[in-house]
């Protein structure tokens, strides 16, 4: 009987690169404890690394080639989302794709998305904004495709509600770290919050900008596009006035949090991949999977498609749930970035 194939289709390049070795070994970790215990269908589970590279159409081409030469049996993809409708085309009708990280809300019917929304983590941030902290003005900024563009459309919506005023939008293509013009903009806007949504390496580039530009000490920063992985890239000192929102940290005290941690860490040391967000939903999207395919006691990808949106359980670092229903909606933790450290100060 042959192992059960699942492909980890990552970015090991470029702006989103900078996730993969601790999404690799959140999706190391997940396979070897399913094998640990039972499998899948009672099969040996394989994982095959493949690099989606940096645009959508290798992403695609990676996927096509994932299936029809290395004859996997689902994609668990944790990938930008202009990469995401070419993986969903290549693998329509042939197998599961499973989409992990945060997105702008936006799917089909053909991928089964387990990761947050960007009204799920922009409301309560842009609220606690407005009632904690008094903002009223912000500039929105951030890559120029589609979940920048989405999020901030959602963000300027939840800011009129909450009664701000949107003072300025600017974008720049993935891989430009020319940020002078948005910078002088942010300035003479007298702007109280920047929403800056770029993309992994990107972000680290524009907020050593900001705080180079003399502007942390007197403009706040929110964004979910900030993880453990991005803060790592910053100076202590690049995190002044800085806030994220996201609905997993390494530091929240939980029990499924604190169980994950001890496998992690049993499994690759002392000093591992930083753990975060959009490396444990590697974990969680391979569980999924392994849920799907065990409800469906198939490998049919026509009758797994038909399962998307049912209700069954899974494993997972997130939430407080021993066993999580597969896309189902967490807390959303607001933070205070601390240097390295997050330190939550609200829970939604």
């Amino acid at each position: 009987m042959r192992s059960v194939r699942i492909c980890l289709l990552i970015p090991q390049s470029g702006a989103a690169g900078l996730w993969a070795p601790s999404a690799e070994a959140c999706g190391r970790l997940a396979v070897d404890e399913i094998n640990r215990i039972y499998g899948i269908l009672r099969r040996p589970v394989e994982l095959r690394i493949v690099n989606a590279g940096e645009t959508g159409v290798s992403a695609g081409r990676a996927a096509r080639d994932a299936i029809e030469i290395d004859g996997v049996d689902g994609i668990v993809g944790m990938l930008p989302s202009f990469a995401r409708d070419f993986v969903a085309r290549a693998s329509r009708g042939r197998v599961p794709f499973i989409y992990t990280p945060q997105f702008e809300g936006r799917s089909t019917p053909d991928v089964l998305a387990t990761g947050e929304t960007a009204e799920e983590l922009l409301a309560p941030a842009i609220q606690w904004l407005s009632e904690s902290r008094h903002a009223r003005r912000y500039f929105l900024c951030g890559n120029d495709y589609v979940w920048p563009r989405s999020s901030l459309q959602i963000a300027r919506a939840l800011i009129g509600r909450f009664g701000g005023t949107v003072t300025g939008e600017c974008y720049l293509p993935v891989g430009q770290h020319d940020f002078d013009e948005m910078l002088d903009r942010i300035k003479v806007t007298r702007s109280d919050v920047v929403l800056p949504y770029f993309l992994g390496g990107d972000c680290i580039a524009f907020n050593r900008a900001f705080c180079a530009a003399g502007l942390s000490s007197r403009v706040l920063r929110f964004s979910s596009a900030i993880d453990e992985t991005v803060a790592y890239g910053l100076d202590v000192d690049e995190t002044e006035n800085l806030y994220a929102a996201s609905s997993y940290y390494a530091s929240i005290r939980s029990r499924n949090n604190g169980a994950f941690l001890e496998r992690y860490h049993m499994a690759f040391g002392d000093s591992p991949p930083p753990v975060n967000a959009f490396g444990e939903s590697c974990y969680e999207g391979i569980y999924s999977l392994a849920a799907l395919i065990e409800e469906a006691a198939s490998l049919d990808a026509r009758k797994l498609t038909r399962l998307y949106g049912r209700t069954f359980q899974q494993r997972t670092a997130r939430g407080d749930q021993a066993q999580s229903v597969v896309g189902s909606r967490h807390p959303i933790y607001l933070a205070k970035v601390d240097g390295y450290d997050f330190s939550i100060i609200a829970r939604r």
